[in-house]
């Protein structure tokens, strides 16, 4: 994984002492809020309903098990003892102390680990596929590329202060699993039919209150190219974003606006005053930053361990563990696993101090001390032998970080909601923990398969609802807590926004519609397909028709 140079180590350490100062200031009076919101939101520190939150960042969701013994420290000594992981691969802590915050950032830095541009109107976080170099699948690493745009976004001069917040994914493998399509710029890498290495350029993608899939605005870029061109378009995008309206201001409106082709046109113009200026990549530059992500020192295994077939053949309940938590890894004797921060009665994506530091016990005993943060809020080990599956599954129990249940309803999105953030109009996690009871039942949940699940608190949709087969936002009425459902979202190659079936529930309702929406589905499903097959195929007016019946639903298990 990249570690820091002297650069990096440079100007975190100038951050920190910079934000100390600021902080230092507006506690003495010497700052309005109006002028240290700005300074404090670039450090990733929010205002919350109950606290300061802390948003700290996990570059392309790659962190090494001596920074998540540090997150474990932090959440242990200056908050409550956890931290919820974000769907951008961030950590997000709900319960420091404003003093203490330039404190903090200071011990962060000192693994390696910041909270820069983790908000504000600047260029976010970049986030990548939680299997980036192990995917069997993958075209290119992505890796490498995500850190080079970065280094480059890092305190950009022109563009710290944007019309509105600015997202970029990028995926590498054929099956986007970085959600590229609904971020402001994805980049999916694709090869010619030259077999060179480019990117397909998505602009405009964005959720929120107008869901947006992003417009192809460059079928192939050349990757000497990368930065000239993104900074063409972040360039077009600050430019023209609106200024006057924060609802109408994500680069979604202005390319919707424009129109995909008036869009490319004037990023393309801009572009040639930029191509093949200083920016451009060269195989040096490239070749520099992908040593850092070097594959690490495999054993040459067999592709199938002997003592591992055979736990699978005699523990049940561990082969129900690995056909849902351990995906393959191309490197023979090797697996990938997902430790699933969705256990029963806790937050999703919430870890406890002790749950980080037995994730870092893992990753550094089974899986090159490094582990994966994914935007489905869990944890991956990406490269673990076959033959310590047995090994990990029991420890990750231990822990609670062994929920055979990934890709299942009860691996369920959601954002923190009304509990914590300011903007939220619902709470989110007490629904989330009434459908996880609902349907805490493991082989209920084995036999409706596959089925992505996603709550909002509001219309900022940071739990991604509008991506949900089922999608669920809470939306205020006179002061009341009420939850539209939406059908048919997906991520992925094929993303789509899901759509408003009707009226909204009241949260006592939200569970038993849940329940009679996969109770049609159970009806009217064939064999193998999925809840999303099942409603493409017969459309969503029998859900509808369903879920706003009144018959109570039946949880006994289909075809079980």
């Amino acid at each position: 994984m990249y570690r820091y140079d002297d650069y990096d180590h440079a100007i975190v350490k100038a951050r920190v002492a910079q934000f100390r100062g600021q902080t230092e200031r507006y506690l003495a009076g010497q700052l309005s809020e109006d002028e240290f919101r700005p300074l404090r939101l670039q450090n990733g520190l929010y205002i919350q309903r109950h606290s300061p939150m802390l948003r700290l960042a996990v570059p392309y969701g790659l962190i090494a098990a001596r920074q998540l013994r540090r997150f474990a420290d932090i959440t242990r000594r200056y908050d409550r003892g956890f931290g919820h992981f974000t769907t951008r691969h961030n950590l997000q802590l709900n319960w420091v102390k404003l003093a203490d915050v330039p404190d903090i950032l200071a011990e962060l830095a000192e693994e390696e680990l910041h909270a820069i541009q983790t908000s504000g109107n600047c260029i976010r976080n970049v986030t990548t596929d939680h299997f980036a170099g192990v995917a069997a699948d993958e075209i290119a690493d992505p890796r490498p590329w995500a850190e080079i745009l970065r280094q480059w976004s890092t305190f950009h001069p022109e563009f710290a202060y944007l019309p509105r917040k600015f997202k970029v994914a990028i995926s590498g493998a054929t099956e986007d699993r970085a959600a590229v399509q609904v971020h402001d710029l994805g980049l999916q890498v694709v090869r010619n039919e030259a077999g060179e290495i480019g990117f397909k350029v998505y602009a405009g993608g964005g959720l929120g209150r107008t869901p947006l899939l992003g417009q192809v605005v460059r079928e192939f870029l050349p990757w000497q190219h990368l930065l000239s061109y993104t900074e063409a378009l972040v360039r077009v995008f600050n430019r023209h974003g609106r200024r006057d309206n924060a609802y109408k201001a994500r680069i979604k409106i202005l390319v919707k606006a424009l129109g995909r082709d008036e869009f490319s046109r004037q990023v393309e113009a801009e572009w040639a005053h930029l191509k093949e200026g200083p920016a451009t990549l060269t195989a040096a530059e490239v070749g520099r930053v992908a040593a850092q992500f070097a594959a690490p020192a495999y054993e040459t295994l067999a592709a199938d361990d002997l003592c591992h077939l055979a736990h699978l053949r005699e523990d049940k309940a561990f082969a129900r563990w690995v056909g849902r938590n351990v995906q393959a890894h191309k490197v023979a004797g090797y697996a990938a696993v997902t430790l699933s921060l969705k256990a029963s009665g806790a937050a999703p994506g919430d870890a406890s101090s002790e749950q980080l530091e037995a994730a870092a016990d893992l990753a550094e005993r089974f899986s090159f001390g490094e582990l994966r943060v994914s935007h489905e809020q869990n944890l991956i080990l990406a490269d673990v032998p076959q033959r310590e599956l047995y090994t990990v599954w029991h420890r990750a129990k231990a822990a609670g970080l062994a929920s055979p249940t990934v890709g299942l309803i009860q691996d369920l999105i959601a954002c923190p909601g009304g509990d914590f953030c300011g903007l939220a109009n619902a709470r989110s996690l007490p629904l989330a923990a009434a459908i996880q009871e609902r349907f805490e039942d493991l082989d209920y949940q084995h036999d409706i398969g596959d089925l992505e699940l996603n709550i909002s608190g509001c219309m900022n949709s940071c739990g991604h609802h509008h991506l949900g087969a089922i999608g669920i936002l809470g939306v205020d009425k006179n002061g009341e807590e009420w939850y539209q459902v939406t059908l048919g979202g997906r991520q992925g190659n094929h993303a789509r926004i899901g759509d408003v079936i009707g009226r909204a529930f009241a949260a006592v309702e939200v569970p038993d519609a849940v329940e009679r929406l996969i109770t049609s589905y159970l009806a009217h499903r064939h064999a193998d397909e999925r809840f999303i097959d099942t409603f493409d195929r017969i459309g969503a007016e029998p859900f509808r028709a369903t879920a706003y019946s009144n018959p109570q639903p039946s949880r006994r298990v289909v075809n079980g």
